[in-house]
């Protein structure tokens, strides 16, 4: 059985993370190709359906309306031109799009129904369809879940410790709850955070501990860097270095050996070669298109020629998450010279053949 580790420590987490740079990427590359294909990189297209006016008080946020910020706001998304968003981030090679409307929390109603039909006409597209609405009760999630999405994206943020210092306007135990009430659908979770909030590397540990004692364990985890904006709380904080984004991918990956790690805001910041050292330390999905919400993202044809210099290839939709070798792909001195390794997609917690295990050791 591949195991799945629930109970971490704040300070195992930091040993880890406090690694020789190359053992933790060997230790992270190791794990990660022992449950994804390292080849495959699955990629989302995350789209503003409600811009600004956010009531909360998130230190990182242009979107809250107490802050001066220059965004330009925008009510709910029409359906037919949200599908047709969809269908150009299909044609750029996304499989998933994400739907994130700056709501503290969901409200029944017409609103509520468009997005329903919003999920509805993109599923139809053979899309997976994200959305993250802000709080959710278990009614709404299952309304959700009938509507065909497949994924909910609701970040922790950061540890628990520091959480007061970022939002006062929820509770770190209300963002809890929604993953709850989400996981009691048949919706898989997204969740992660943000670093470089002015944190400490305990907290980094304290956040992937919440996370990792799930279980299940989040099905996509976003490592985001911070992104500051003008006008915000936060806008002055110095923007993290590429080695701790590395650092936190590769102990993501270790955490949480079947999660999707995401490389999310921050990349317009990260180098081709700092992305690849990410992608090796076991990052497997990213963003996509030329804004996160708000914040700038790198061009998808930018993307589409990283990924053709590093050999990388996006994930179609609705394939397994996490995606253990079979003992034939494990043994690579058993395989013809030039012949792509064979894959099996059980899923999650497969056991695997015990001489594959007993290859893993001794490595």
């Amino acid at each position: 059985m591949s195991e799945v580790k629930h109970n971490w420590t704040k300070q195992e987490i930091l040993d880890i993370y406090n690694k020789p740079l190359m053992e933790l990427l060997y230790e992270a590359a190791t794990i990660h190709r022992l449950h994804h294909d390292p080849n495959t990189v699955q990629v989302s297209t995350l789209l503003s359906i409600k811009t600004g006016g956010c009531p909360e008080d998130c230190g990182y946020c242009p979107q809250a309306a107490r802050y001066h910020t220059d965004i330009e706001t925008n009510d709910l998304m029409t359906v037919s031109y949200v599908k047709a968003q969809a269908l150009r981030a299909k044609a750029s090679g996304s499989s998933r799009v994400c739907m994130g409307a700056a709501w503290r929390n969901v409200k029944d109603g017409p609103e509520f129904d468009q997005v329903l039909e919003m999920v509805r006409t993109i599923n139809k597209l053979d899309m997976e369809v994200c959305c993250t609405l802000g709080m959710l009760t278990e009614n709404q999630a299952k309304r959700l879940a009938e509507a065909g999405l497949y994924a909910y994206n609701h970040n922790l943020d950061t540890s628990e410790d520091y959480y007061k210092d970022v939002i006062s306007t929820r509770a770190f135990e209300d963002r809890l709850e929604t993953i709850d009430n989400v996981r009691k659908s048949n919706v898989t979770v997204c969740s992660g955070g943000i670093i470089g909030m002015g944190e400490k590397l305990e907290d980094r540990a304290g956040m992937l501990a919440a996370l990792a004692s799930l279980n299940p364990q989040p099905e996509s985890v976003p490592i985001n860097a911070l992104v500051a904006v003008e006008g915000t709380p936060m806008e002055d904080i110095e923007p993290i270095s590429i080695w701790e984004m590395i650092r936190m991918v590769a102990t993501t990956r270790i955490v949480m050996p079947e999660t999707q790690v995401r490389l999310s805001a921050g990349r317009t910041e990260m180098s081709r070669e700092g992305q690849a050292m990410c992608f090796f330390a076991g990052a497997n999905s990213i963003f996509a298109g030329d804004k996160l919400l708000t914040t700038p993202n790198p061009d998808v044809n930018e993307d589409m020629e990283m990924f053709r210099l590093l050999g990388l290839n996006p994930q179609k939709p609705f394939t397994k998450i996490s995606q253990p070798k079979t003992v034939e792909a494990e043994d690579s001195e058993l395989q013809p010279l030039g012949e792509k390794p064979k894959w099996t997609r059980p899923g999650h917690n497969i056991e695997r053949n015990e001489a594959a295990k007993q290859k893993a050791k001794t490595r």
